[in-house]
């Protein structure tokens, strides 16, 4: 049975953009050569944390950076009814961050791995300025 992927519910696209978009920050942390844990996880706090996400996810959308697809899969992350909130944002920031992955999912899933890679590069870019 074959999944239509463009069907998942929102929290099921950004379960998998949740892993997706974390292993592009790993990669590029070790890259950087940062190798201690405690270095690894502070440094890429500043990408994969809800605020992290909704901060992206805002420049995304004023920079008309997404085409109208990925605003649909967006809004169907952000709109999804989650049971759970997330430990250090208010719920408009987890849900922001809920809509981002969920746009990382779908590209992820549908097989869109260049648009991806260009979106995880675009985040990383801004993430190191806006971290500098």
């Amino acid at each position: 049975m074959a999944v239509d992927y463009k069907q998942l519910n929102g929290l099921a696209l950004a379960y998998v953009g949740d892993a997706v978009y974390e292993q592009y920050i790993r990669d590029y942390l070790v890259s950087q050569g940062k190798t201690r844990p405690n270095q690894l996880h502070h440094a890429a706090t500043r990408f994969v944390s809800a605020k992290g996400q909704a901060r992206l996810m805002k420049q995304l959308l004023e920079e008309n950076w997404l085409t109208e697809e990925e605003e649909l899969i967006y809004r169907r992350g952000r709109n999804a009814k989650s049971h759970t909130a997330a430990k250090n944002a208010d719920i408009t920031t987890y849900r922001i961050a809920t809509g981002f992955e969920a746009l990382v999912g779908y590209l992820h899933l549908t097989g869109q791995k260049e648009r991806e890679q260009e979106l995880c590069q675009w985040c990383i870019d801004k993430g190191e300025k806006h971290g500098k």
